[in-house]
């Protein structure tokens, strides 16, 4: 049985920030809207850890792709 793809909430998780819903819609606000210029992973906002786990997983196109998708398009929204 394969396994589904993993949530925001566990990209947040995974990133080690907060992952309660209302910690996503916070973060989201506070640094929406990001530049279209800018990829996600190069973000002033993101670690040194942050930006090189959304870069790999991305790379290998691994589970994690999908939440960094909806996150990237999240942060894209104008508020």
């Amino acid at each position: 049985m394969n396994k589904p793809f993993e949530s925001l909430q566990d990209l947040f998780m995974q990133l080690g920030l907060p992952n309660k819903c209302s910690d996503i819609e916070l973060f989201i606000k506070s640094h929406a809207p990001l530049d279209k210029s800018i990829l996600l992973a190069d973000a002033q906002w993101w670690s040194p850890v942050q930006k090189d786990f959304l870069r790999d997983e991305l790379l290998k196109d691994a589970d994690w792709a999908e939440p960094i998708d909806l996150l990237n398009n999240l942060v894209r929204q104008l508020p």
